[in-house]
């Protein structure tokens, strides 16, 4: 792949130093759609790449009409479609009319924590069908994949349905590690069963504990075991109280970049919309102006305005 220019932003009041091992391409961040996230939204990069996580308690259109907000400001958004959520083939054609007509170029698909499906979709894969059934709307198209498994669903299940949703996507995100060890090696067993879709890694940024719980608490409890059931050491991690820094984790996942011995494209960073002190660590994390190989995460959203103009 050819060489990307990664410029990040300046942080005021604190010492940038420069990392060697930078990683390709600019951090996506995760966020949560919850009331009081929006009053953060001017602490993210300008024109960033910004996922918005899909909740049960919360349902389809609070993660539709933030990513619509996250759009109409310039950030490139990028909500995840939880299968379980949606009903059938007309509401998932009304959820695309509305993406689209927002500029929306990239989503990712999931199936949801939803214990039962709502309708006519009962995992990623049958609405990537939908999509697919739709004309293919978006030009990215994400899934999942699973460093550490999941304890819900078996290994080989796992596979097979990566494997499956390949020719629907355009990119793998994994499931949040804190190893780097893990994760490449999880990258390396996607390139061993021949899977050749982009890798960006998922990891947590900068955890503070107390507003972790209260975020927790946001979103319900009933979503949260589900998260705990699922993530049960990770959870460990996250409720560390003296929180959780990524210097660690993402310089030793540059080594490897730089090394060779880790096929991933770039950085998805879950916030738990603690995003300021996020976006400065992450920052601090990358050299500016480093010339990087590696795909970088491409612009997922324009006012339609600008799309009629680039025809």
């Amino acid at each position: 792949m050819s060489a990307v220019t990664v410029s990040m932003p300046k942080v005021r009041g604190s010492r940038a130093r420069r990392v060697s091992s930078p990683l390709p391409g600019e951090p996506r961040y995760e966020i949560l759609p919850l009331p009081g996230v929006l009053d953060a939204l001017a602490e993210l990069p300008a024109g960033a790449a910004v996922t918005v996580t899909a909740s049960p308690r919360h349902g389809v259109d609070a993660t539709v009409e933030l990513t619509e907000r996250l759009a109409a400001q310039g950030l490139r958004a990028v909500p995840h479609l939880a299968a379980r959520q949606i009903h059938d083939h007309t509401e998932l054609a009304l959820v695309v009319e509305r993406l689209t007509a927002a500029g929306v170029l990239d989503v990712f698909v999931v199936g949801g924590d939803a214990t039962e499906p709502a309708g006519e979709f009962p995992d990623g894969l049958a609405l990537l069908r939908g999509l697919d059934a739709l004309g293919r709307p978006f030009e990215h198209v994400g899934v999942p994949s699973y460093p550490e498994g999941h304890p819900l669903i078996d290994d080989d299940t796992l596979w097979t349905a990566l494997a499956d949703k390949e020719p629907y996507a355009t990119y793998i995100v994994t499931q949040m590690c804190f190893d780097a060890d893990t994760i490449c090696d999880h990258a390396a067993e996607i390139r061993r069963r021949g899977i050749t879709l982009p890798i960006v890694a998922g990891v947590p940024g900068v955890v503070d504990t107390a507003k972790l719980l209260r975020v927790s608490l946001r979103i319900g409890i009933g979503d949260s075991v589900r998260f705990i059931r699922k993530n049960r050491s990770t959870t460990v991690r996250l409720l560390d109280p003296r929180g959780f820094r990524p210097d660690a984790l993402t310089r030793r996942l540059g080594e490897h970049v730089r090394a060779g011995r880790c096929d991933i494209s770039g950085l998805h960073v879950y916030t738990f919309n603690h995003i300021g002190p996020t976006v400065r660590r992450m920052a601090r994390l990358h050299s500016p102006e480093t010339e990087v190989t590696g795909w970088s995460s491409p612009r997922t959203s324009r006012s339609p305005a600008a799309r009629s103009s680039s025809r």
